[in-house]
């Protein structure tokens, strides 16, 4: 397997273009991670059944998040993506998010070209209200069973707001 922080750039944030690379597909309840240092994904645990991922779940290549791991992506899809696959995502906003009192901010985004329905998400204001609700949830309460009370999403922020955190991030892994 290819160290993904070679191979991939972060995509052009700019113009809302990201490259992501799929961790945890939407419903499972492994928690696989990227190990930067062995360049290959783990297992690093099984999460309760109850808590499966709401959507896909990946990260942004040549990034840094204020935790000192790549910077998360969530992936809205109709389907589950598979573990290992990196694809072309179009920014729609960030899920300002704390973690055991640590920054852990959540790009969110769809895949450049999705033509099963028409590209029509193009904001954050276009997903389903509820499916915004299940990832608040999500996150607000994945750790309950064993720290309760750990994890806070603050709250959604823009496309803006997502450039800006994901030009930090890039800036923290250059250093």
């Amino acid at each position: 397997m290819a160290d993904f922080n070679k191979i991939l750039e972060p995509g052009d944030y700019e113009k809302g273009e990201l490259n992501v690379v799929i961790e945890i597909p939407t419903g499972s309840n492994h928690k696989i991670e990227w190990d930067r240092e062995h360049a290959c994904f783990m297992l690093d645990r099984v999460e309760p059944i109850a808590f499966a991922k709401p959507c896909n779940y990946g990260f942004i290549p040549q990034t840094i998040d204020e935790d000192g791991d790549e910077l998360d992506a969530l992936v809205i899809t109709d389907q589950p993506l598979t573990t290992g696959i990196w694809m072309k995502a179009r920014i729609l906003g960030v899920m300002k998010f704390v973690d055991d009192g640590e920054v852990d901010d959540k790009i969110i985004c769809v895949p450049e070209d999705d033509r099963n329905n028409g590209d029509k998400y193009q904001t954050l204001a276009d997903l389903p209200k509820r499916t915004l609700e299940q990832i608040e949830f999500h996150f607000n309460h994945y750790k309950d069973l064993k720290k309760p009370g750990t994890t806070k999403v603050e709250k959604f922020g823009n496309l803006d707001e997502a450039k800006q955190v994901i030009k930090d991030a890039i800036a923290r892994y250059k250093k």
